[in-house]
């Protein structure tokens, strides 16, 4: 037997061997883990387990959605961070891991550096909301009572360092205006507060303004999205009148960084097949999120874009998180 026949056979031979290896290790072979670093009923709840059931359905395998609350959603991204970056461990979080970047100082992980991005997902506008008895029926209305009261106006956020807060903090600076800031703790409580009317306006998500809004209990003034919302197409958009002031409730996609280019594209690819479905784009509609669907790339440079917006607005309001 010569040379040539020997080399033959012997790929022959590992290439048998190594067959089952492969297909044992072809992704997923196993379930796949998506974290959502809220409680449940939030916007990354629904999402994750919106896509863990597709991703059921269309790759064959089971995808279980897990929460892992707490930190504004730090130890959830923690979680997927430092996990293996073998494609069974997907992340779905939204705007806030961008603003909490610049918050804390000193985060056990580096979002840019310990995870890469998937996709962008989808966009939630924040619609300015202001109390019935507040007389302005657009932003530049607003924008003038405030001015005739320095600092005898309340504006209602989430909490201290949310998207609902920093939105407020970019009208203030982008108008000139002077507005006492009084945060709750949670969206609910701050729905009430609005409600009582113990302050004027604020900035809620469309998902949960909507009922409020279609009662006639706030009047909704803007969207904060650079385009107006499919959901409430009459509204403006706050740029038109402040340009450059944009903040919405964006989420997306990210797995550890090192995971496989090839999973992180079956990931995209299937990311984006789910949101072109006419059942699923009705349902994000209807609940006022936008489909987007990007590139990895894409999400890269929007990711650092948000963080460095954010870095912006919390330096010159010398915000610090609760």
């Amino acid at each position: 037997m010569n040379l040539r026949t020997i080399n033959v056979v012997v790929g022959v031979v590992v290439t048998l061997a190594c067959a089952p290896d492969a297909a044992a290790q072809a992704w997923p072979a196993r379930p796949v883990r998506i974290v959502m670093p809220f409680a449940p009923g939030g916007g990354a709840d629904l999402m994750g387990r919106l896509f863990a059931t597709r991703f059921t359905e269309t790759l064959g395998q089971t995808f279980v959605a897990e929460n892992r609350a707490g930190a504004g959603g730090l130890i959830g991204a923690e979680i997927v961070a430092r996990s293996p970056a073998d494609g069974y461990h997907v992340l779905v979080t939204t705007a806030s891991l961008s603003v909490n970047v610049n918050l804390h100082r000193k985060l056990a992980f580096d979002p840019l550096r310990d995870l890469a991005p998937v996709s962008l997902l989808t966009s939630v506008p924040l619609v300015l909301v202001v109390h019935p008895s507040v007389p302005a029926r657009s932003v530049r209305d607003l924008v003038v009572l405030a001015k005739q009261r320095p600092g005898g106006m309340n504006a209602g956020t989430n909490g201290a360092g949310t998207t609902s807060h920093l939105a407020i903090e970019m009208l203030k600076q982008a108008a000139g205006i002077d507005v006492v800031h009084i945060h709750y703790r949670g969206g609910g409580l701050a729905i009430i507060a609005m409600l009582a009317g113990e302050i004027d306006f604020r900035f809620t998500s469309v998902l949960s303004g909507m009922p409020h809004i279609r009662a006639g209990r706030t009047r909704p003034l803007a969207v904060t999205t650079a385009n107006r919302s499919s959901v409430l197409p009459e509204l403006p958009t706050l740029a038109a009148s402040y340009p450059g002031v944009e903040c919405d409730q964006w989420f997306a996609m990210f797995v550890p960084a090192g995971t496989p280019r090839d999973i992180i594209e079956k990931l995209q690819g299937e990311s984006v097949r789910a949101l072109a479905l006419p059942d699923v784009r009705d349902h994000l509609i209807r609940d006022g999120a936008e489909p987007v669907g990007s590139t990895p790339e894409a999400l890269a440079v929007f990711f650092r874009s948000e963080i460095a917006k954010y870095a912006r607005v919390i330096a010159v309001a010398k915000v610090q998180a609760d």
